[in-house]
């Protein structure tokens, strides 16, 4: 007989939705907006129940983005789940339009909106924001030295420059759609990104 899976704790259960619910806050406000009284509307606890779980407001504000970029990393996987190749890098870009209209995270992404505010505000939560694009940037370049042993683009692509222009494309993209609240931007630039990629297959 298989294992049976061990049921998470209450206090599990609680911080996890208290990470849910704070995610969001702290992204559309960023982490000087956000206050407590928003956080504890929002989660449906008083402070001290949320203090319980968390030792400040800096350790929730941590924990949060690093629980929105582990959402984020699930829904990629999730997106490249039976592909191989170029064709991963396709299913993301097309992914990150998807959240054009309906974001992972209300609030847009929690890279470029960390990165932003807190640059030089806040030294931790910058460092986060960092780890994190660094990771983005060793994914496409993963999937683009697969696609050369695969054959599928030329051995002179540069993985780092197709970083950059995919992630420089989408965020500023994501920018302009928040700005002027118009969800076309993105999907503007997703094609765009997509033709791109595709540009970088051996005959196309």
């Amino acid at each position: 007989m298989a294992p049976t899976a061990a049921r998470p704790r209450k206090g599990e259960i609680t911080r996890l939705r208290i990470l849910e619910r704070a995610a969001p806050v702290f992204n559309q406000r960023g982490y000087a907006g956000a206050s407590m009284a928003e956080i504890v509307e929002a989660t449906g606890l008083e402070k001290g129940g949320i203090y319980n779980h968390f030792g400040s407001k800096d350790d929730l504000a941590r924990e949060s983005f690093s629980f929105a970029i582990s959402r984020i990393v699930d829904a990629f996987a999730e997106a490249q789940a039976g592909v191989e190749g170029l064709d991963r890098l396709t299913r993301i870009v097309s992914v990150f339009g998807d959240w054009a209209d309906a974001p992972l995270i209300p609030g847009g992404c929690p890279i470029m909106n960390t990165a932003i505010e807190s640059d030089d505000t806040h030294p931790a939560l910058a460092r986060q924001a960092r780890a994190a694009m660094e990771s983005w940037h060793r994914l496409i370049g993963a999937i683009v030295k697969e696609a050369k042993q695969r054959g599928e683009i030329v051995a002179s692509v540069d993985p780092y420059e197709v970083a950059t222009v995919v992630t420089a494309t989408l965020e500023g993209s994501l920018m302009l759609a928040k700005l002027f609240r118009d969800p076309g931007q993105m999907h503007r630039a997703v094609r765009h990104v997509t033709e791109y990629v595709d540009s970088l297959r051996k005959g196309e």
